[in-house]
Order: structure tokens, then sequence, then C-alpha cells
């Protein structure tokens, strides 16, 4: 599977933003999805998952309450609905796919190129 993300940018604290990640090929419906984001000198982080049927989804305690992860698995895209962004959620943000386990990067088999959100004070 083949994963790109977009919709990253600069906006304000308090602000909305959604990410998007475009996969193709045929296992797309069968892996669970999910975004990491990394911030400068930092290592990458949990972010959320969901779900091959996306009637499970799991959440940072960072971002619970704030952030929704979604998927469609007919346009084979997962998304991640941001709101009331912090200065601390500025990173770059991956999605990437597994089938096996779902909160650590090493659980993660392949991965999007990432997007940068930057959220000012």
């Amino acid at each position: 599977v083949q994963l790109q993300a977009s919709g990253g940018g600069l906006v304000q604290a308090g602000d909305s933003l959604r990410l998007s990640c475009a996969a193709s090929g045929r296992s797309f419906s069968s892996a669970t999805m999910g975004w990491f984001r990394q911030a400068p000198g930092k290592e990458r982080e949990f972010v959320a998952a969901i779900n091959l049927s996306g009637d499970s989804t799991y959440y940072a305690d960072s971002v619970k309450g704030r952030f929704t992860i979604s998927r469609d698995n007919v346009k084979k895209m997962v998304s991640l609905q941001m709101i009331s962004l912090k200065p601390e959620d500025t990173a770059v943000y991956y999605c990437a796919a597994t089938w096996r386990g779902y909160s650590t990067p090493s659980e993660y088999g392949y991965w999007g190129q990432g997007t940068l959100v930057t959220v000012s004070s």
C-alpha cells in the first residue's frame, strides 16, 4: 500500500485543520490505519488509529476530545480532523498502515511522506 498525506499548514492556536491520507493498493481495507507525529528534536509519537472497519478508534491522551480519525474504505482515504489546536501540536504528521498492533511506530510497515502542521500561539 502507498500512502500520501496532505492538508497540513500554518494555523493559529484554537483553529481547526483536517489532514487526509490517500491510499493505493488492494490491502488498504484490511489494514489498521494510524496517524503519528514528530516534532523537531523529538521521537515520532502515536496520535490516533482506526481499525479496518472503522468501528474502533484509539487516541493518544494528548489529543483525546480534540482529534477525530475516520476512514472511507471505498475512497481509500483516512482523515484526521483536528480542532482546538495548540502550539504543542506542531509537528510533521504521518499516516501509516499496519496489520499488527496499532500504537507504536515499529508496528507499522507503510508510511506516507508526512505533512507539516504549524500552530502559532
